[in-house]
């Protein structure tokens, strides 16, 4: 894990990981190490990233478990084409959208952009229920506790102890 400081972490890019299907990968963390490991290819330059935490899937907890990290990137991509490339990244990977809340082999969320605040079709930043989820505001707590919310400008370590959804999320 790599902490960073509290001004660096609000202009970064924060983009959540998860899995509750390896694909061809054999483990959720490898398929999750492999989609970080091409975030680069996609103008995507990863500074920082938590470590791997496991929840219950959600809403249906009797679906695979779900292993969950946050990375924090710096890109020259605009915020539609960087939900654009992860969503290239997550095709790769074979994920394909369908059901809501389905199991999938990789979800990759963008979070925050920075300070922006965007309500688009397609396109709300910050992340609109992100700062309710364990398995995101922890792994983001771990690796940048400063980070301020764009809107509440609650901090990343106070929304972790806040969250209600994936209250069974810890490090793995």
């Amino acid at each position: 894990m790599n902490a960073i400081s509290q001004s660096v972490s609000d202009e970064s890019v924060v983009i959540a990981l998860g899995s509750n299907l390896a694909g061809t990968q054999g483990s959720c963390e490898a398929l999750l190490e492999a989609a970080l490991a091409t975030f680069a290819a996609h103008g995507l330059t990863v500074t920082a990233r938590s470590g791997w935490w496991r929840s219950a899937a959600w809403p249906d907890p009797t679906a695979p478990a779900y292993v969950n990290g946050v990375a924090l990137v710096e890109t020259a991509l605009t915020p539609s084409e960087a939900l654009d490339a992860l969503h290239a990244i997550e095709r790769e990977f074979g994920r394909e959208r369908g059901e809501i809340n389905a199991a999938r082999t990789l979800d990759l969320d963008l979070i925050a952009f920075g300070r922006l605040v965007i309500d688009e079709p397609g396109l709300r930043l910050p992340h609109p229920r992100a700062h309710e989820r364990l398995f995101v505001m922890g792994p983001l707590a771990d690796v940048a506790p400063g980070w301020v919310h764009p809107v509440s400008g609650e901090t990343a370590a106070r929304l972790a102890t806040a969250a209600s959804v994936g209250r069974d999320a810890t490090p793995a």
